[in-house]
């Protein structure tokens, strides 16, 4: 038996093959899983270079939202509840002004308009594939995958229940949201050595 079953046991939560968000949610606060496509997927703590990356977006993301007013921004750990066997702690979400009804105490109901996720070696496979579809999905507006590894950001837009890539920059080079008027980030700033 692994840690996962052990730790499950320990709460009362039985061993099966697929989880639901009603299991989920009896998992102890801080509890470092995700549920994808109903399993529950560690993430462990990621590395001190992708949390810089994170709140060097987050600063970014503030300056815009306290001059526009634009919506509310959160950040992981706050889950993201997309369906039943679907339930995300993105790196980085906005939620604009007219949707924050979907803001709960305990979780966020529903595709945030924007969702930013950094990728680390433990996700970065889920947040490209499995992740990246249910958000389509569920009408993400706007997907950014911000990878520290060669320093690209990559900016996706929902289009017909998929994401088309609207614009990539690597090293350097500025990219911009198209749903967040004005806002922007430069690739160079935001990889910059610490």
């Amino acid at each position: 038996m692994g840690n996962l079953e052990l730790s499950l046991e320990k709460i009362g939560i039985p061993v099966k093959e697929s989880y639901t968000y009603r299991d989920y949610a009896l998992l102890p606060e801080g509890a470092p899983y995700q549920l994808i496509g109903g399993k529950l997927i560690m993430t462990p703590a990621p590395g001190t270079f992708h949390q810089v990356v994170v709140i060097r977006l987050v600063e970014r993301l503030l300056e815009y939202n306290a001059k526009e007013k634009a919506g509310q921004v959160l950040v992981a750990p706050v889950d993201v509840y997309l369906e039943e066997r679907e339930t995300y702690q993105p790196d980085i979400i906005f939620i604009s002004r007219e949707r924050l009804s979907i803001i709960e105490p305990a979780r966020v109901a529903g595709p945030p308009d924007v969702v930013m996720e950094v990728l680390s070696p433990s996700t970065a496979y889920y947040d490209l594939k499995s992740k990246a579809r249910i958000y389509a999905k569920h009408g993400v507006k706007e997907y950014w995958i911000v990878d520290p590894e060669d320093k690209s950001i990559e900016v996706y837009t929902g289009q017909d229940g998929g994401l088309g890539l609207h614009q990539r920059v690597q090293g350097k080079g500025k990219v911009s949201s198209l749903l967040l008027a004005e806002f922007a980030v430069e690739a160079a700033e935001v990889f910059a050595a610490l």
